[in-house]
This record gives C-alpha cells, sequence and structure tokens, in this order.
C-alpha cells in the first residue's frame, strides 16, 4: 500500500507539479475526475458513457446530429449554446476578478437581478429604437451592477464586514424587494413572472433568419471576448493588476508597500459588479426575456466554481464557461436520446462543479507531495554521502 501511495504521489506531481502550467493541468485533471464519475454513474444505469458524452456534444451544437426539424442544424444549435455561454463568462469573470483581490463575491446572483430588473423597468418595457435601447441597457447593467460592487467593496473597507456575510444578505434582499415591485406592477398574469420586455432593449437576436435556418445571436459575446482579452492585459501589465494580486495575497504587506488596499478592494468589487451587472442584462434581456419572482439565477452561484475551473485566469473563466454550458445545454438531448432522467444528466454537470470547487485543495496536495518527496530525495542523498 505504501508503494502503491508513493507511486501515486509521483505521478501527480509529474503530471501536475509544474508551477507555470499548473493551472492547466489541475482543470484538465478535474475535467477528467468528473468525467470519470459521470462514466460509472452511467454505466450503474445501464448506459453507454461514450454514446451519452456524444450524445452531448450533440444537443450542444457541437457534433451533427442524425437530423434536423424544419430551419435548424448543427449552426443553430451552435448559436444556441453560446447565447447561454455569454452571461456564464461575465459571472465567472465577476467571481475570478473578485477573487483575485482575496475577496469573494457571492452576490453575482444580486447583482444580475438588480441590473436585469433595473434595465427591464427603464428600458425593457419603453418605446425606444433598438439602436438606443440596446446600449442603454448595456450602461445601466454596468452601473447597477458597479453600485451593488461598490457598496459590498466600501463595508468591507470601512467597517471591516466580510464580503461573504454582506453579500449573501444583499442577495435576499435584492431578490424580494424587486420580487414586491414585479408582483405589484410588472407581473405577467399568465406566466406569473414579469411582463415580457419589448425585442428592441434585447440583447440577443432571436429566430434571426440567416439563409434558411433561424438562429439566436448574442450581441455581446465579441464584446465579452475582448473584455477578456483586456482584462488579462489590465491582470499582468498594469499597476491596478499587480495591486490587486498584491492586496489578494497579503493586505498588511501591501499596506506597508505603499498600496491603498482599501482603494483596491473597493474598485476591485466595483468591477466585480460591473461583470455581474453585465451577465445580468444578457441573461435577464437576452437569454430570457423576464424575471422570476424570488428566484436566485443558478448562473450566479454556477459561476464560481467555473471561475475555479478556469484558475482565476479571464481566458481560462472563457474555456470553463464554453466546457460547462457545454454539458448543461446537452444534457436535455442525452435525456431524450439515451432515456436518462434529466435529472441524472444534470448531476454530470454537478459533479464537474464539484470537482472544480476542490481544485485549490488538489493544488495543494501536489505541492505538498511535490515537497515530501524533494525533503526524501535530499535525506537519500545525505544518506549515500554518509555510506561514502
Amino acid at each position: 500500500m505504501g508503494k502503491k501511495h508513493q507511486r501515486m504521489k509521483k505521478i501527480m506531481v509529474k503530471t501536475m507539479g509544474n508551477e507555470s502550467y499548473q493551472g492547466i493541468t489541475v482543470a484538465l485533471f478535474c475535467i477528467f475526475l468528473s468525467l470519470l464519475a459521470g462514466a460509472v454513474l452511467l454505466l450503474a444505469l445501464g448506459k453507454n458513457p461514450l454514446l451519452a458524452y456524444k450524445s452531448i456534444l450533440q444537443g450542444a451544437g457541437l457534433w451533427a446530429k442524425p437530423r434536423y426539424a424544419g430551419h435548424r442544424s448543427i449552426i443553430t444549435d451552435f448559436m444556441s449554446l453560446l447565447n447561454y455561454v455569454t452571461p456564464m463568462l461575465f459571472a465567472s469573470l465577476s467571481v475570478a476578478l473578485a477573487l483575485r483581490c482575496g475577496l469573494f463575491n457571492i452576490c453575482v446572483s444580486g447583482m444580475m437581478i438588480f441590473s436585469g430588473f433595473t434595465a427591464s423597468v427603464l428600458i425593457g418595457y419603453s418605446d425606444l429604437s433598438s439602436w438606443l435601447a440596446k446600449p442603454l441597457v448595456i450602461l445601466i447593467g454596468i452601473i447597477a451592477g458597479g453600485l451593488i460592487g461598490v457598496l459590498i467593496g466600501f463595508l468591507k473597507h470601512r467597517f471591516n464586514t466580510n464580503e461573504v456575510v454582506s453579500s449573501i444578505m444583499l442577495n435576499y434582499i435584492i431578490a424580494y424587494v424587486s420580487s414586491f415591485f414585479i408582483q405589484t406592477r410588472f407581473i405577467d398574469p399568465v406566466t406569473r413572472q414579469s411582463m415580457k420586455i419589448n425585442e428592441a432593449a434585447r440583447l440577443t437576436l432571436t429566430d434571426t433568419v440567416v439563409g434558411n435556418l433561424k438562429m439566436d445571436i448574442p450581441l455581446l459575446l465579441p464584446i465579452g471576448i475582448l473584455i477578456v482579452a483586456g482584462l488579462a492585459f489590465l491582470l499582468k501589465r498594469t499597476k491596478l493588476g499587480f495591486d490587486l494580486k498584491a492586496v489578494g495575497m497579503n493586505p498588511k504587506a501591501s499596506r506597508y508597500a505603499g498600496i491603498n488596499v482599501g482603494r483596491t478592494m473597493v474598485t476591485a468589487m466595483a468591477l466585480s459588479g460591473v461583470f455581474a451587472g453585465l451577465a445580468g442584462v444578457t441573461y435577464f434581456l437576452g437569454t430570457f426575456a423576464s424575471l422570476q419572482p424570488k428566484v436566485l439565477p443558478d448562473t450566479g452561484f454556477d459561476a464560481i466554481a467555473v471561475a475555479l475551473l478556469g484558475n482565476q485566469s479571464p481566458f481560462g473563466c472563457l474555456l470553463a464557461s464554453l466546457l460547462v454550458m457545454t454539458i448543461n445545454n446537452g444534457t436535455t438531448y442525452m435525456s431524450s436520446k439515451l432515456g436518462v432522467l434529466r435529472e441524472i444528466a444534470s448531476l454530470i454537470t454537478s459533479i464537474l462543479l464539484l470537482v472544480s470547487a476542490c481544485s485549490g485543495f488538489i493544488r495543494y496536495l501536489v505541492n505538498k507531495y511535490k515537497q515530501e518527496l524533494e525533503e526524501n530525495r535530499k535525506e537519500e542523498d545525505s544518506l549515500e554521502e554518509t555510506k561514502l
């Protein structure tokens, strides 16, 4: 048992011990573990895991289906996938940026509701043209999310209020206050959700005819990709990026080095709120067109695991968002094709998010094993020198 344990340590250190690309290898290991666990679950149900994963890719638009209905193709399925990826990308960037500064933003769902509700009330029900309504929706989302972020950052800086506590409380405050106004002023008596917003204000072009296809086109995805590149540059090449990382690693040392820790924290939460606001408007005025009272969107909570899976880097968040939403979107087709319950199919996504949340612990174990092997090697070398 001891030799097997040592062999396992050596394999983990060899494959994931290099710190220069450890984030990538740990993320791939997490994906492998989750897919392996999903395969075991499917085998226990008497299903072929390879066929199941193939059907997930088919449902997400990454693999061609045997046949399609009218005005549908693999392209329309892929564009639908990108439509769901867009809010997840912004939400994961929100979490990742806060984590870079050592802050844990759990208010992403609340920020999404606040920005989506505010934009819906101010612009979504107006008669403005699309050329004016869409930019205003984006601007309102940025301002609304940023204001909530500033509030959390200010409470942390001025009163040392734990951002986790304030974030959780704000989630429910925002959810119930917005629910009150929806149910008293903006309720749809049929769906029991908020009234559907006008098409001119939507950030997704729904059922857009391209050739003989009808597809959903997310307008903010290209902007999201540009933001990913800009954020990567900001974090690696600017003073603000250095300050965020320094404060996240050691606030006391950063303050001693002359960094304004309070201002940096407020700035980090403000930027985190901006991305959460963009996630909110792309979710409620893009992917969907209404809000459900008293319901916090799962995207805001799933984004925590997505950010961890993406190693808290902008490009990592983009790839992790694509992976998670591929599994999430493809499970419906897998469920119908293989006869697997939808809840069982969704469990695969849950396993991936759970394992992703443990990526920090996996990295800790790898580094611990690496240090142990180095110490053992030094002891062996010293014993050989003593014998000589």
